[in-house]
């Protein structure tokens, strides 16, 4: 399942998280105020932005809420 690492008042990760809710995509969101949801943000992507998605199904790591939008519109399944 996709998850993806936001922080609650980033108006970025809004925008992502309600393009998932509107179009029914399952997915985990990861607050990254609790620290072992940072630690695996640093972990898989190298730095502590967010948004950011990671899809363990295809390996698909992705930071900025237009490129994420874009992987979910044009992603199979």
């Amino acid at each position: 399942m996709i998850e993806v690492f936001i922080m609650e008042t980033c108006p970025y990760c809004k925008k992502v998280v309600d393009y998932l809710k509107e179009n029914s995509i399952k997915h985990i969101e990861k607050e990254i105020s609790i620290p072992d949801n940072l630690n695996k943000l640093i972990s898989l992507g190298g730095k502590d932005q967010v948004p950011f998605l990671y899809n363990p199904q295809d390996g698909t790591k992705l930071y900025e809420s237009d490129l994420i939008i874009n992987y979910l519109k044009n992603r199979k399944g």
